[in-house]
């Protein structure tokens, strides 16, 4: 089968909000992101990677992501597979979204069918990407942020001394170089320990994590409007083609494809343009299985949910 990875984005940055809708059998390695995710599969299916083991996602099933969470992302059987997916900045989300949270937001489950949840998803893609009122955008996630998260027990966030050091040297700054030396060192055991202790704990080895976050940092320097070369010297790669390629197996989309859709979110008289919203023009064909604001709801075709994987067919978060 021919590669194919297609990717619509929208970005709305006064909210800390980017969409993403790919159509895709690219293979993502496991990485990590800096921000939280909520996404619904529409078409194929996905297997992955999460800290509860191997998950698979179906048409309809809800997929989540907490910030530094590791993971990654493989097409069952090759096929094409196609999703939305909705990143929000954890600050944003907890002291401008929902200020009212109460606690630390925590989603429970990588993966989850609940069709209500599903259909919330896609509706607030649909504002988002049409440019509705804040209003509208925040009355959805003040219901599903809620409905997919809580508290995670200790034990199953926790991580060792040793990876908690590793991991907090790494992400201090990334952008320095670390040796192998250097994380067992500082987490006080050999070298062989740290390597298999890390790669178990966290999914990845110590310099693929390395390049994880050096690849959030340079993601963060793009969308402060640094250079291309000043955000790949900023974060520590050799070059712009370095970041380039490793931006592109983690977050799907390429750099510059990131940055437009920055720009093209923003006010036109900060554009200096006559549009108003985020235009990318969709990379998928074919008709939207999202439901529309006086759409009705409905179940999307082709799941079957077990015990594993169903919370309950709750009613429709919005009507």
């Amino acid at each position: 089968m021919s590669p194919l990875h297609q990717v619509a984005v929208h970005r709305a940055p006064d909210l800390g909000i980017t969409a993403m809708e790919l159509a895709s059998n690219h293979h993502f390695p496991r990485h990590s992101h800096d921000e939280y995710g909520i996404g619904v599969v529409l078409s194929g299916a996905q297997r992955s990677w999460s800290g509860m083991g191997q998950v698979e996602s179906l048409p309809g099933d809800v997929i989540t992501v907490n910030p530094g969470e590791v993971h990654d992302g493989h097409p069952i059987r090759g096929a094409t597979r196609r999703w939305r997916i909705l990143y929000f900045d954890p600050e944003l989300l907890a002291h401008t979204l929902l200020p009212d949270a109460g606690a630390e937001i925590e989603f429970l489950s990588p993966s989850l069918h609940d069709v209500a949840a599903g259909d919330a998803v896609n509706l607030l893609f649909e504002r988002l990407s049409r440019g509705a009122d804040q209003l509208g955008i925040e009355e959805i996630i003040a219901q599903i942020v809620p409905r997919l998260s809580g508290r995670i027990p200790p034990e199953r966030c926790r991580h060792s001394a040793p990876v908690a050091r590793a991991r907090a040297r790494i992400e201090d700054d990334p952008s320095q170089p670390v040796t192998l030396a250097e994380l067992a060192a500082l987490s006080s055991v050999s070298r062989y320990q740290i390597v298999r202790t890390f790669a178990r704990e966290l999914g990845a080895t110590p310099y693929a994590y390395l390049i994880q976050c050096r690849v959030r940092l340079a993601r963060r320097l793009i969308a402060g409007g640094a250079a291309f070369a000043e955000a790949a010297h900023a974060s520590g790669f050799a070059d712009q083609s370095h970041m380039t390629r490793a931006f592109v197996r983690q977050f799907g989309v390429t750099p510059g494809r990131y940055r437009g859709a920055g720009l093209a979110a923003r006010p036109s008289s900060e554009r200096g343009d006559s549009g108003s919203l985020n235009r990318v023009k969709p990379a998928m064909s074919g008709k939207s299985s999202a439901m529309s604001d006086d759409a009705s709801v409905s179940t999307a075709a082709g799941t079957s949910p077990d015990a594993r994987r169903s919370i309950g067919r709750a009613a429709p978060l919005l009507t």
